[in-house]
């Protein structure tokens, strides 16, 4: 299964990506990996996650998402809500 997901820092930012092992990613974020994919080594939390059969959806989602943001068309955080 893949995966794209939203976690929020400790800080409040929030960072969107896409993974095949999601238990593994926010693992690796809470252990100080985290500045590998969210350039901060302080812990996350989950707070938004879609299933996808393939690799190429979850990145295409992942791909809108930050499209949405950048347009400042959606809020990120108003996901986790839905």
């Amino acid at each position: 299964m893949n995966y794209t997901y939203i976690v929020e820092c400790a800080d409040g930012s929030l960072y969107c990506g896409w993974t095949n092992n999601l238990e593994k990613r926010i693992a690796d974020h809470n252990a100080g990996k985290g500045a590998k994919y969210t350039k901060t080594r302080l812990p996350v939390k989950l707070v938004y996650y879609e299933e996808f059969d393939t690799k190429e959806e979850a990145m295409s989602r992942e791909w809108h998402i930050k499209q949405l943001r950048r347009e400042k068309k959606m809020e990120l955080i108003d996901m986790s809500k839905t």
